[in-house]
C-alpha cells in the first residue's frame, strides 16, 4: 500500500506521486506517516522531509506552512521547498555562511527575527543535502 503525496508552492508542484512512507518537520516536532494514518492537519516548520520510495529515501528542504493528510493521501502546501538532490552544495554553504554572518551583525529585534528565519532556511537547505536516514 503506498501514500500519494503532494508538496505545493504558490509556484510549482515540487512532487507528485506515490511514496511508502514519509517523515515531516512540523511545529511540534517531526511526524512519520505511513498508509493508513489518522487524519490531521499540521502546521509544517522549516525543515527536512524524508520520502521512502521503496528502499530509498530522498530528501526535501520545506520552508514552512501547512499539511494535511487524510486516506493515504498527503497534501503539503508550503512558502517554498527545494528537492535535496537539486540544491547546489557550494551554494547551500556560502548562503549558510552568509546567514550565520549576517544574524551576528544583526541589530534590533525585528531584524534578529529576519536573520534567524534566514539562519534556519539556509541551514535545512544544507541538511537537506547531507541527510540520511
Amino acid at each position: 500500500m503506498t501514500l500519494n503525496l503532494c508538496v505545493l508552492t504558490p509556484n510549482r508542484i515540487v512532487w507528485d506521486s506515490e511514496v511508502k512512507e514519509i517523515i515531516l518537520s512540523t511545529n511540534s516536532g517531526q511526524i512519520g506517516v505511513l498508509p493508513n494514518h489518522a487524519s490531521i492537519a499540521t502546521a509544517v516548520d522549516i525543515g527536512i522531509l524524508r520520502i521512502r520510495l521503496n528502499n530509498q529515501w530522498l530528501t526535501m528542504a520545506l520552508m514552512g506552512s501547512f499539511a494535511r493528510i487524510g486516506n493515504n493521501e498527503i497534501t503539503i502546501l508550503v512558502n517554498d521547498a527545494e528537492k535535496g538532490s537539486d540544491i547546489d552544495p557550494q551554494e547551500a554553504q556560502q548562503a549558510l555562511e552568509i546567514a550565520e554572518a549576517n544574524l551576528r551583525k544583526a541589530e534590533g529585534k525585528r531584524q534578529t527575527i529576519e536573520e534567524n528565519l534566514a539562519l534556519r532556511r539556509a541551514r535545512t537547505r544544507v541538511e537537506a543535502i547531507n541527510a540520511i536516514l
